[in-house]
């Protein structure tokens, strides 16, 4: 599983997601999560503000896929969740057995990983492998890698 969202360095964990899974004969699924503080509004402008979020989820899915099938013979499975993005990894984890590893991309620079990132490393326990993408790597080291 990879988490997809307006990062660019979300594009470089996908396709170290879409190699591996291609390598080894599993699937990539890209999940997108959307934050619940967006729709607190009446309900004509929450639903246009819904209906605008999943419209950019599928833009980010699009962007991604694109990547992934520049590198890899994968079809990447589509999820859109909302809620915070940390509990919906857990929840997704629980509730899909075949969510074997967890791939997310680090940012570059010196504001660190990212916030993602350091909510899932500083979480203590997790239940699936997390590995973690600098955006740094080249197609070439993704290839190597994965």
């Amino acid at each position: 599983m990879v988490v997809i969202d307006d990062t660019p360095e979300c594009l470089r964990a996908a396709v170290y997601a879409a190699r591996r899974a291609e390598h080894t004969g599993g699937t990539l699924l890209m999940l997108h999560v959307i934050a619940p503080g967006e729709f607190q509004h009446w309900l004509g402008v929450e639903e246009i503000m819904r209906a605008e979020a999943k419209e950019a989820a599928q833009e980010a899915f699009a962007l991604a896929t694109e990547a992934v099938e520049a590198h890899a013979e994968v079809k990447p499975e589509l999820v859109i969740r909302e809620g915070t993005r940390s509990e919906e990894i857990l929840a997704l984890i629980d509730e899909d057995e075949d969510v074997a590893i967890l791939v997310l991309a680090s940012a570059h620079g010196k504001e660190g990983p990212g916030p993602l990132v350091s909510s899932i490393v500083s979480g203590g326990d997790f239940p699936i492998p997390v590995t973690i993408v600098p955006a740094s790597l080249s197609d070439a080291e993704i290839n190597a890698l994965a």
